[in-house]
């Protein structure tokens, strides 16, 4: 079978980007200790998740100087606390899980943006540096009122 000079130049290229690629990831993934998420998650049981603490009473602790947590949970069609008043210069973790089914985080015009899994607790965190109202939307489909799911979230 005879191949064509351009052929076979173009299969030593595609096969050197191939192996090259593979060499890449696989020494970010061996030399460099990168592991996959499992060891450093937070789980809590999604049928309890609403007595269980911290969730049992979500809203802002404050942590430190102009540090907090804001515990949040999603449920079908609306989040708890329904609002939150944060001070300008604040940075804010969020720790946010579900008790129902896949849900939403996302707060326009910011780079918060999380899927909420039930059981599984996820964290983000933003400083928010101006003031003024924040939108908090489900950007998850999750029923028939998906649209109406929202909390708001005042920097003041």
């Amino acid at each position: 079978m005879h191949i064509h000079r351009l052929e076979k130049i173009w299969l030593i290229f595609g096969i050197a980007m191939l192996i090259t690629f593979l060499t890449v990831v696989g020494v970010g993934a061996f030399a460099q200790g990168m592991q996959p998420p499992g060891t450093h998650r937070h789980t809590v049981d999604p049928e309890t998740v609403d007595k269980t603490a911290p969730f049992d009473k979500p809203g802002l602790k404050k942590v430190g100087d102009n540090e907090y947590e804001a515990y949040m949970l999603a449920f079908a069609f609306g989040y708890s606390p329904g609002k939150m008043e944060i001070p300008v210069g604040a940075t804010v973790t969020f720790h946010i899980t579900s008790k129902d089914v896949v849900h939403g985080f996302q707060i326009p015009g910011t780079n918060v943006n999380m899927m909420v899994m039930p059981g599984e607790v996820n964290q983000l965190t933003y400083k928010f540096t101006k003031p003024g109202e924040y939108l908090v939307l489900c950007n998850e489909y999750c029923g028939t009122a998906h649209e109406m799911m929202q909390t708001r979230i005042i920097v003041k």
